[in-house]
């Protein structure tokens, strides 16, 4: 049964307890332990935004265990990146399998099996979470600077490749939600880095925004990808948390429109028309990035519908999970996908990091009591005996 909406409180809290209780000792955010094609991986996408919101929520240490962790990964393949950024200078770009995968194992190896590795825009992302974080609990990036470098001359060479997007599909193009990923980790990071890169920076965000308004729009708003007339629950992000794109802003607001329109359905958001992954259904993570640009746009209303029907798809211990399946978009596909993995993914650590950044940002949660009482070490969930760590 649903989480019940006067428990708001309680569900934040178990959101924060159960991201500081299954981070592990190497500072790695598990996307979800238990569903068995994310076991075992943390992603630098879906674990920067882990990171920003537990970093919001007051417990800047766990987060900062996570900033390690990137670095250690980033720097153990630091000749690796020169390669990368020497070859693509000299006119001879690496093959996709040979650039940085978007997930690791927990000890930030590479992982053994098949996946859509080559995407860029978690290296962007925690760019970005690295200087809110910083900007937020004060301090410089001096412990993160060599990764940092490495990550912006990955990025500065590769920003314009085409390559999977955040679902690990389409990986003939440049997508939208990707360049605004990059361009906000970039800009976030400019003014924290030497004066020959953040030249560099100038010019590349200004050519991803130019090529976004040339080709990465349609009708004013966000499309899917470059050339596409398609959109993606992913591009709220580029207005709200990143805040590449102005909010108030004529794309802003026609993108959150758009978005309304073709995905929002009763506050439960889709990944886009055509999605059959567990039959295509609504994602609590992307009913708050809406909810997010929709507050950041001035509309609390609406960002209040957004979060309180994500509240309400949480299970009766309070886990949300990756995608409910009551507005399915292909219900013929939903068995394919079960009889392949298993039950969609429950908890999803990234839909609790979300549901606690908006409900912070609406004030509807108190920071302060849930960081009293954020103590993760006497906490065990209930289905923790069934993680690989």
């Amino acid at each position: 049964m649903p989480f019940p909406i006067d428990s708001e409180q309680a569900l934040a809290r178990h959101s924060l307890r159960l991201m500081l209780a299954f981070q592990t000792p190497e500072g790695a955010y598990p996307a979800s332990p238990t569903f068995s094609a994310y076991r075992g991986y943390c992603w630098f996408r879906d674990g920067a935004f882990i990171a920003d919101a537990v970093s919001a929520a007051g417990c800047a240490e766990s987060a900062e265990r996570f900033f390690d962790w990137c670095a250690r990964v980033l720097q153990r393949r630091g000749d690796h990146i020169r390669w990368i950024v020497a070859e693509t200078e000299a006119g001879r770009p690496p093959a996709g399998e040979r650039m940085l995968p978007a997930r690791f194992t927990f000890t930030g190896g590479d992982g053994d099996d098949d996946w859509w590795d080559f995407q860029l825009d978690g290296y962007g992302t925690w760019l970005w979470a690295l200087v809110a974080h910083a900007g937020r609990h004060g301090g410089d990036l001096a412990r993160w600077q060599p990764a940092v470098d490495l990550t912006v001359d990955y990025l500065l060479a590769s920003w314009d490749r085409p390559c999977y997007d955040w679902w690990e599909e389409h990986a003939a193009h440049v997508h939208v939600s990707t360049l605004a990923c990059i361009g906000a980790g970039l800009e976030a990071v400019a003014p924290r880095v030497s004066a020959p890169r953040a030249a560099r920076i100038s010019v590349t965000v200004d050519r991803i925004r130019a090529l976004i308004d040339e080709r990465g729009l349609v009708d004013g708003h966000l499309a899917k990808w470059l050339g596409s007339t398609g959109v993606d629950g992913s591009l709220a992000a580029a207005i709200a948390p990143l805040g590449f794109v102005d909010a108030a802003g004529g794309v802003g607001r026609s993108t959150i429109a758009v978005l309304d329109a073709h995905l929002n359905v009763g506050g439960g958001v889709h990944r886009y028309l055509g999605d059959t992954f567990f039959g295509g259904g609504q994602w609590p993570l992307l009913s708050c990035f809406l909810g997010l640009a929709h507050l950041a746009a001035g509309d609390r209303d609406a960002a209040t519908a957004l979060y309180e029907w994500a509240v309400g798809t949480a299970t009766a211990g309070g886990d949300l999970p990756e995608q409910v399946g009551e507005h399915l978009i292909a219900p013929g596909m939903r068995q394919r996908w079960v009889d392949r993995w298993g039950p969609v993914a429950t908890p999803l650590l990234w839909s609790h990091a979300m549901l606690l950044r908006l409900g912070l940002g609406l004030g509807r949660l108190d920071p302060a009591s849930l960081t009293r009482d954020a103590d993760a070490s006497a906490f065990t969930p209930d289905h923790a005996e069934d993680s690989a760590r």
